[in-house]
């Protein structure tokens, strides 16, 4: 996306918000404003979310299958994956660490004493904890159309990486394979250039529907709460990642925020890792040189398990529950807490409902008032809108990394970064 376009983008995403804003304290009785434009407004955004979901899973596949067979040396992918995993591992760690130590130190909800508060029926969405290995052995498909329409991510990328193994093993007579891939991969990304040309629009049409559903009253009774989880979302995102990739890379942070300003921007009206994939993939590529068999490989990856945002939200969303309702975390319980959101965090691409429903699982694990999560689902929408943005701004560091230690940065990344 070119600067115009990063400019509509940023223009429709505060338009729509005061807009927004503006129907739900100004012209709530009007039904022209609060039924028909609120209506409409909630029609195109979810109509745009779907027509970029609907680019996801070909994209996916193709691009991972086209990683793989431009790889000069098949033994790379072994060490190209093994690098973008760890990397991902270690940046979760990282945040869930972070997370907690902050969390200990300010204690969010303290003195609240919400016990009472909130209606004691709410119910948790779920009370089973992910299993890791039940995860691990469903990466492998039994039916391959049915992983395709669930959007079942990991199957997807276990498929595409099969597949691509395949092509690379045919040699010389996988040439006709290698083309049509490459074909349909230039016309993945010519549709993810007409489907971005609409974002300014889309974003426009979601954050109208934000502004118009915000409660202040909740967001008065939980400010520090979702003040101190922005605050380090934000943190991680124009701070932290922009420092590894400068000191990883030689890539300066000014330049790193400069190529991920359209992907921050939409993932913060999305909401959404997977929606942000095409954006991702178009911000490694196009704005910092990356490969196209480093980014087709570890973008898709890391929409499923670089949840470092995800892990700062449950740390802090279940700590905060934890002291407003007069139970707060002991010290001794920070290393078992730091490894179930681990698990929890690995597991969350996977789960209908993402972070809300880890923080479910979670204090119904610690045996924490039910209740609570009514608190924390009141303003999600907030925190998961900075969630998703530190997850894939994440995604984009980690795969610039790589990238750098693999020599798969096609130029010097310089002072300014290429247009799209």
């Amino acid at each position: 996306m070119d600067k115009s376009l990063s400019t509509k983008i940023f223009v429709g995403l505060f338009a729509g918000l005061i807009i927004g804003t503006a129907i739900q304290y100004v012209f709530n009785d009007i039904a022209l404003f609060d039924t028909y434009l609120l209506g409409a407004a909630e029609g195109a955004g979810g109509m745009f979310v779907s027509l970029i979901k609907l680019l996801v899973v070909p994209l996916v596949f193709v691009s991972i299958v086209c990683g793989i067979v431009e790889l000069k040396d098949v033994k790379a992918f072994g060490r190209l994956g093994g690098k973008t995993f760890a990397l991902y591992i270690i940046n979760t760690i990282i945040a869930i660490s972070a997370a907690l130590a902050v969390g200990m130190i300010f204690q969010p909800g303290k003195g609240a004493n919400l016990v009472g508060s909130v209606s004691e029926t709410v119910k948790l969405t779920t009370t089973e904890t992910p299993n890791i290995f039940d995860l691990v052995v469903n990466i492998v498909p039994s039916n391959p159309v049915q992983a395709f329409a669930n959007g079942d991510m990991l199957q997807i990328i276990f498929m595409a990486i099969l597949t691509g193994l395949a092509i690379q093993a045919l040699d010389s007579r996988g040439g006709p394979a290698i083309r049509t891939f490459k074909v349909a991969n230039e016309i993945m990304m010519k549709l993810v250039g007409l489907v971005m040309s609409l974002a300014p629009y889309g974003v426009f049409a979601l954050m109208i529907q934000l502004g118009a559903t915000l409660d202040s009253n909740t967001l008065l009774s939980v400010a520090g709460y979702v003040a101190l989880v922005v605050s380090m979302l934000v943190f991680w995102i124009f701070f932290f990642y922009p420092m590894a990739v400068s000191l990883a890379t030689g890539t300066s942070p000014k330049t790193f925020l400069r190529a991920t300003r359209e992907q921050i921007l939409f993932s913060l009206s999305t909401a959404s890792s997977n929606a942000t994939i095409p954006v991702t993939m178009r911000t490694l590529t196009e704005k910092l040189n990356v490969s196209k068999s480093v980014a087709g490989f570890g973008v898709p990856l890391g929409a499923t398990m670089n949840m470092s945002g995800v892990s700062i939200y449950i740390a802090l969303a279940t700590i905060f529950v934890a002291n407003a309702f007069g139970q707060p975390i002991n010290s001794s319980d920070i290393v078992t807490l730091g490894l179930t959101i681990l698990l929890l965090s690995v597991g969350a691409g996977g789960v209908p409902g993402g972070g809300i429903v880890m923080v479910g699982v979670l204090l119904n694990q610690l045996g924490l008032p039910a209740e609570g999560l009514a608190i924390v689902a009141a303003v999600d929408r907030i925190n998961d809108m900075f969630c998703t943005s530190s997850n894939v701004v994440g995604d984009t560091a980690v795969n610039t990394i790589v990238a750098k230690t693999e020599g798969a940065i096609e130029e010097p990344v310089n002072a300014e970064v290429n247009p799209a």
